[in-house]
């Protein structure tokens, strides 16, 4: 649900080989859709609209030309920004897959104070942010209440998978499945920019999340992932009373 796929848009391939190769990876991984999301809003990206409806198209048509498993949908990785509202209702912001849910992107090294009304107002128009790799923000890393705090406010999360399978490190590895244990994840993505630095790591992050006994996060995570396709509600595992119990709940 997390990919820069797209030729020579922002920082993910250059080339439509680099392209296909990444398509060839994640047929071998077993993945069979992708939700392409290069960077709108961000500083040193902003892609626009058409050019993913229309490279979505071309490499959709080339995908079947070679008979690949494989389904594209358009989305973007929102930048938090305090106009995404006004942007999303003139169409200059795409959702995931046509859904109600929109990856929402944190800047790195803090929580903007204005979030909580950007995820209010996204709400209050009938759209769910999905913030994506927490994991990586520096004040959620030193004090993950923060990242609960947005969820309670209404907001969902997404971990990437090279997060766990400790491509950036063990110290965000660690943290990560602290979030997923804290059930602060709703949904698995694989942040794929290249198959250099970035590749998919689908499996790794998975097959982490199994030796470390998660397989009722492994069992949500897909399942969500299936439901932002399908623009279905998530099954979240939330706890109760301070994140002492838990129960299964649509959202």
């Amino acid at each position: 649900m997390h990919s820069h796929i797209l030729v020579n848009a922002d920082d993910g391939p250059e080339t439509v080989e680099e392209t296909f190769h990444l398509f060839e990876q994640a047929v071998r991984e077993g993945i069979t859709a992708i939700i392409s999301t290069s960077h709108a809003l961000h500083p040193q990206y902003n892609v626009h609209t058409h050019v993913i409806h229309e490279q979505i198209a071309q490499l959709q048509q080339e995908i079947d030309n070679r008979n690949m498993p494989l389904t594209l949908y358009p989305g973007q990785e929102v930048r938090l920004a305090g106009n995404i509202l006004e942007l999303y209702q003139k169409d200059q912001l795409l959702t995931l897959a046509h859904s109600n849910y929109l990856l929402l992107e944190l800047p790195s090294s803090f929580i903007p104070p204005y979030t909580q009304t950007i995820i209010y107002n996204l709400l209050t128009a009938g759209i769910t942010p999905i913030i994506a790799h927490p994991e990586r923000n520096k004040v959620i890393a030193a004090n993950p209440s923060h990242l609960e705090k947005l969820i309670r406010d209404g907001a969902l999360a997404q971990i990437t998978a090279g997060s766990l399978a400790g491509l950036f490190g063990k110290d965000i590895q660690q943290l990560s499945l602290k979030l997923v244990r804290s059930n602060l994840v709703h949904t698995y993505g694989s942040d794929v920019h290249n198959l250099q630095a970035r590749p998919f790591l689908f499996e790794r992050g998975l097959s982490f999340l199994e030796k470390q006994k998660e397989l009722h996060a492994i069992d949500t995570f897909l399942e969500n992932n299936k439901r932002i396709i399908n623009n279905q509600p998530f099954i979240i595992y939330e706890p109760e009373n301070n994140f002492t119990k838990k129960r299964w709940k649509l959202f």
